[in-house]
């Protein structure tokens, strides 16, 4: 399957857009989900911490992705 990730913040940056596609096999978690992100952008990696967000609500680890879903990927924030 084919998943759309929306990005927000420096992700954009590192995505050169506002989101990106990227595949998956069927059944995959959000865990999978982020790996395959890491791997296909290493600067992913260097961030303090990234949460994953399916239809609006942050993802565990375990959630399984389906293709329909609206998936973020939100980036550490700061106040000011």
């Amino acid at each position: 399957m084919t998943v759309n990730v929306l990005a927000f913040g420096i992700v954009k940056e590192i995505f050169s857009g506002s989101s990106v596609r990227i595949s998956l096999p069927e059944g995959a978690r959000a865990a999978e989900l982020k790996a395959a992100l890491e791997q296909a952008y290493p600067r992913l990696q260097q961030l303090a911490s990234c949460l994953l967000a399916v239809n609006s609500e942050y993802a565990a680890p375990d959630k399984q992705i389906y293709e329909r879903d609206e998936i973020a990927l939100i980036p550490p924030v700061s106040g000011g």
